[in-house]
């Protein structure tokens, strides 16, 4: 009918998809980005106050327009467009993200524009290009490649965390996926993990041969690399015969969940298995009876949204489709706005603990300042990443809280070198560490 009376909003539909492997998918994105701030802002109804407004950490950082979102966009079209090659500075600017989410979901209460993954889509494109990723990514990722975990260690000794009380069996409905960083640097979390495991009456196994989940690989551009972790990770855990994989790893979590399906263009659920935070089984044990947290652990508690498993964990749906006036898309395209994060859970959790009184701080939820740690933010920039935990501390002791904690092992590391570099008095933990203290026994 359009063609027929030819009216002059008629715009002939044009093919995409959601796939970061060609930059040419978000041009649509990039083209049509008004410069709101509405990625950088707090949204006006949650705005706590004239004190913590944004959450953007590299807008807010830098303050330059390059930096935010709203500068990416133009920078990616130009280079999209083949008007703009690459320099150092527009290298230097598209790494200096920790691929937060927040400009995303901010993004989409106004425009539905996919922000997060044109800024994937631009950093594949770097690596493509041969420009990217930066020197020190390059030798954080030679070291996963030769070694299958961050630290370039032992692959043998990923298990040496643990303990006999606790200890995995052969076969199991559960496998936990540990991940680097419980393994070899915070492996309390992973002594926790297992004995809530126990406590709840479970039994849980392990990979025979961990892995690194290629987070960080993923997160700088290196998707052919990636893709192949995904591919050698999902068929030994599928070989496991495992229902349910949990991580207690806020970016394994996102991993498994959302990156795998997407490099290998399938959905969550065409994984084949469950794939769970800590967090979520622990609040479904607690709700049913079989997990009791009857100990007291009497301190203040701020928690803290990792985003991995909040705005960024939003199950995967591969889509592909065409987009007409308007940018009207067909068929129906139900957008990832981070509302699908894990935001009642750990809360539910704290809630139900003995002697612990938990207060949130300004920023929180979707609105949640990133810790800076993630994607591989604190190999290139450390700076940077120091910086963006010290804003965050801010709201901690402005919360009054004792306590901080979280849902991710890189966060918790952040946290405690910039709580040690300030020298104050705030107790950095684990949510896992949380549960393990006010088991009953």
């Amino acid at each position: 009918m359009t063609k027929e009376l030819k009216v002059r909003y008629y715009k002939p539909k044009s093919e995409f998809k959601l796939d970061i492997n060609d930059i040419q998918n978000f041009v649509y994105d990039m083209s049509k980005c008004v410069k709101c701030k509405g990625c950088t802002w707090v949204e006006h109804t949650y705005m706590p106050g004239a004190k913590y407004t944004t959450r953007c950490p590299s807008a807010t950082k830098y303050l330059f327009d390059s930096y935010g979102a709203y500068g990416k966009m133009r920078i990616g079209h130009a280079l999209a467009e083949g008007v703009l090659s690459w320099n150092e500075k527009a290298l230097e600017i598209m790494y200096a993200c920790t691929l937060c989410g927040a400009c995303d979901v901010g993004c989409k209460r106004n425009l539905d524009l996919e922000i997060g993954l044109t800024l994937e889509a631009l950093i594949v494109k770097a690596v493509k290009d041969g420009v990217g990723p930066m020197p020190a990514h390059r030798e954080m990722t030679e070291k996963i490649v030769k070694s299958h975990n961050c630290y370039n260690a032992d692959n043998k000794k990923r298990k040496d965390w643990v303990d006999k009380d606790a200890a995995p069996s052969e076969k199991a409905d559960i496998l936990y996926y540990v991940g680097c960083n419980a393994s070899y640097v915070n492996k309390e979390i992973a002594k926790a993990t297992a004995k809530i495991f126990k406590a709840s009456n479970d039994n849980y196994m392990l990979m025979q041969d961990e892995w690194c989940c290629g987070n960080k690989i993923f997160s700088v551009g290196m998707i052919d690399e990636a893709k192949a972790i995904a591919e050698r990770n999902i068929s030994e855990v599928r070989k496991t015969g495992a229902k349910m994989l949990i991580t207690s790893c806020a970016e394994g979590y996102r991993m498994w969940k959302v990156d795998y399906p997407k490099l290998l263009d399938i959905s969550t659920e065409g994984l084949g298995f469950r794939v769970l935070h800590l967090m979520e089984y622990a609040d479904q044990k607690i709700k049913d009876g079989s997990l009791k947290l009857k100990k007291p652990f009497d301190t203040r508690v701020a928690y803290h949204d990792s985003c991995s498993v909040s705005r960024l964990s939003d199950p995967w749906q591969p889509y592909e489709g065409k987009r007409g006036w308007m940018g009207c898309v067909e068929p129906r395209l139900n957008r990832r706005r981070g509302t699908e994060g894990l935001y009642s859970e750990p809360r539910e959790i704290l809630g139900s603990i003995p002697g612990l009184e938990l207060v949130e701080m300004p920023r929180a939820r979707e609105n949640s300042f990133c810790c800076g740690a993630g994607r591989g933010t604190e190999e290139a920039f450390p700076e940077f990443s120091s910086w963006a935990a010290d804003q965050r501390l801010e709201e901690v002791k402005d919360s009054g809280a004792e306590t901080l904690v979280s849902a991710c092992p890189w966060c918790k590391n952040n946290f405690s070198r910039a709580i040690d570099a300030q020298g104050e008095k705030v107790q950095v933990l684990d949510i896992a560490e949380v549960i393990c203290a006010a088991i009953e026994g």
